[in-house]
């Protein structure tokens, strides 16, 4: 098994019909998405984020870093949201992606989640990772 990031990007069309959908409407197609989900044990988080006209971004081009409030310069496709599935192959996870509702305009990219077994276990930032997931239950 591997785990993989399902990240949802919108476009002005896609966050348009989302907009008109009525709140409860869109909490239940999503809530059945994650119920399957949850049910065939491929879930490990999923989470939607806040308007980026709340976000900042943080820009480390220069000299010092420079922080820029919100909405960001380029809003053709934001993120808009992730889940982390745990599944055996890209092609799965893909699968998962095609049975997601979404608006049209709207577009997942789906990366693979390197696990820490992938790194120089002899490493010390590894070593001092590895220990806190022990520790907090996520190795």
């Amino acid at each position: 098994m591997a785990k993989y990031m399902l990240i949802m990007r919108s476009t002005d069309e896609a966050l348009a019909k989302m907009v008109e959908t009525p709140f409860d409407e869109m909490l239940e197609t999503m809530g059945r998405f994650n119920d399957t989900l949850i049910k065939a044990g491929v879930l490990i988080a999923a989470e939607g984020l806040d308007d980026a006209a709340q976000g900042v971004v943080v820009d480390y081009s220069g000299e010092t870093p420079v922080v820029t409030d919100g909405p960001y310069g380029e809003t053709k496709e934001l993120f808009g949201g992730f889940y982390i599935l745990d599944v055996a192959s890209q092609e799965e996870a893909v699968e998962w992606a095609k049975r997601m509702p979404a608006f049209p305009g709207a577009k997942t990219e789906i990366r693979r989640v390197p696990g820490i077994d992938e790194f120089p276990q002899d490493n010390e930032w590894v070593i001092k990772e590895r220990v806190w997931r022990e520790q907090t239950g996520q190795l």
